[in-house]
């Protein structure tokens, strides 16, 4: 196997025996033909879409197909075997409505014919399309810009896909998808149309961002800052991980008066700062456990179901499978899955495991941690940030946080959060935030030091802040005194770099190490057009940014 796309790559250049994240060489390689089948259906989605034939159906099944072949998905064989088939069905299916439509014979290219044989190994299959897709690379730059489009593509299908549950679509954003997987198929692009390419995708995962947070604010109003316990509650639980605020939604409306507490985990902290979900479920408790690298041992101490619902799965441990649910594109071999009817997941298998586990046996000592500082909350306070900047009382803002990992050297990001100055503010979101997210780094008037911005995806809450902030003060977001301080490890968290670089955002310091996907000359292109730099020690960093 070949993978590189997450940050946890073995020796720093990528997974060959068997992937850091527990993908098998065997998944890998039917995720690699999926990918390569989503790119045969591209040109052919493009050619429906000009002669106006509805493709809103495959539209959504691709943005959920790519979605399942990011990092700590889907470990499924059988999963994505029946992507692969659906891909080639919906291609097929389209091309017969083209032809009516048209009434003229198209000759596709090889690609848009391609067709993998059921009959045959799937598995050897991908290897092989993998091994062509990697000897084709003439040009190693170009190829690592392939690599960062798709990717960044990646982490926009799992944005989308989220916003699409919640009824927040853009046509712009699905016809990009095939856009971008057409061009990887064509060698007219140079260098620079591929840094515009990679730009580009930067653009558009703001949008998918933008349509996620109205989703979210729509639905279930704008977040506030709101204490979560960290102590355990007496009584039955269920534990739901991941990003999907619509599935925690369900679940509480699927458990209400059933004598069940609702737990969040990893990424799924920040949904108790939504007041439609905190106001209408008292049984919406608390928070367990930190970021998703440490679910094996969290998860198995946890007396109640357990739900995961997007990126966030681990190859589960035996001590607790028989309580570990999933959902959604989420998948591992003999894992308990939720059905859904009508579009809503069922969660009755997972509340009836609850009801039968013991729960927890005594209530804990009252711990807890704050959360809800999206833009509307920090902005609302403009006016006394603005006044604490002129007055002296506040010097510098980090953002520190994005995705969490357990290969070494994240404590950069807690050392880091401990030797802020007092007269500094730290935002922070994304599961890096465990690393430091119950500690108490007191107040400036009164604002909280440690603001919890949201999830991953709430970059563009944090975004929107800067922005909010630059337009007050009258000065552009790199003449703020904001430092961006990003820790990433899968997909999405390149997506939202790319996004931050289209925006024009300077002097972003990123670590724990650099993708291993970027050529030594497309690493040398971006830090020079954007001073982009590797973390170094908290010390120097400090130091650097409060000169």
């Amino acid at each position: 196997m070949f993978c590189e796309q997450c940050e946890q790559t073995a020796s720093g250049d990528g997974c060959h025996q068997w992937g850091a994240c527990g993908k098998s060489p065997e998944v890998n390689a039917v995720q690699d033909l999926l990918v390569y089948c989503l790119r045969s259906l591209a040109p052919v989605v493009l050619t429906a879409k000009e002669l106006n034939i509805d493709t809103h159906k495959i539209d959504v099944f691709t943005t959920e197909a790519l979605f399942a072949t990011m990092t700590n998905v889907n470990f499924s064989e059988k999963s994505f075997a029946n992507y692969i088939q659906q891909t080639i069905a919906f291609r097929e299916n389209l091309k017969y409505q083209i032809a009516q439509k048209s009434n003229t014979v198209i000759q596709w290219s090889n690609m848009a014919n391609y067709t993998p044989d059921f009959t045959g190994s799937l598995v050897d299959q991908g290897f092989d399309v993998s091994l062509t897709f990697i000897s084709q690379a003439k040009d190693p730059d170009i190829f690592s810009l392939k690599l960062l489009v798709i990717y960044g593509l990646k982490g926009i299908a799992s944005y989308s896909h989220l916003a699409q549950e919640l009824g927040q679509e853009d046509e712009k954003v699905y016809h990009f998808f095939y856009e971008a997987f057409n061009a990887v198929d064509h060698s007219d692009l140079g260098l620079d149309g591929w840094v515009n390419l990679a730009l580009k995708v930067g653009e558009i995962n703001y949008r998918a961002m933008e349509l996620l947070d109205a989703g979210h604010t729509n639905k279930y109003g704008n977040p506030v800052p709101t204490h979560i316990p960290l102590n355990a509650k007496k009584g039955k639980a269920i534990l739901i991980s991941g990003h999907d605020i619509k599935a925690t939604s369900d679940l509480l409306e699927q458990t209400q008066n059933l004598g069940i507490n609702i737990y969040t985990h990893g990424e799924l902290l920040p949904a108790h700062g939504y007041p439609k979900l905190k106001e209408k479920y008292p049984h919406f408790y608390g928070h367990y456990g930190s970021a998703w690298q440490n679910q094996t041992k969290e998860f198995r101490k946890f007396p109640g179901a357990i739900i995961v619902t997007t990126n966030c799965l681990m190859p589960p441990h035996e001590s607790y499978t028989d309580k570990l649910f999933a959902m959604g594109s989420v998948g591992y071999p003999h894992l308990n899955y939720l059905s859904t009817i009508d579009g809503q997941t069922n969660f009755k298998p997972a509340i009836d495991k609850a009801l039968a586990m013991e729960g927890f046996t005594e209530d804990e000592p009252l711990r807890s941690v704050m959360t809800g500082f999206a833009h509307n909350t920090v902005l609302s306070v403009a006016d006394q940030v603005i006044e604490g900047v002129k007055e002296g009382k506040i010097r510098h803002f980090f953002l520190v946080g994005g995705c969490d990992g357990a290969k070494p050297g994240r404590s950069y990001y807690s050392d880091f959060v401990e030797q802020v100055p007092n007269d500094c503010i730290v935002l922070t979101l994304g599961c890096g935030k465990f690393r430091f997210f119950d500690k108490n780094l007191g107040e400036i008037g009164n604002l909280p030091r440690l603001m919890d911005v949201g999830q991953c995806n709430d970059a563009y809450s944090a975004i929107q802040i800067a922005l909010g902030l630059s337009k007050a003060f009258n000065v552009g977001v790199n003449e703020l005194p904001l430092s961006m301080i990003i820790s990433w490890y899968e997909q999405k968290a390149i997506a939202v770099l790319l996004t931050l670089l289209y925006l024009g955002i300077q002097d972003i310091r990123l670590g724990p190490t650099l993708p291993a996907f970027l050529s030594p000359n497309v690493l040398k292109l971006i830090s020079e057009k954007y001073n982009l730099k590797l973390i170094s020690t908290p010390e120097k960093d400090l130091a650097e940014c409060l000169a």
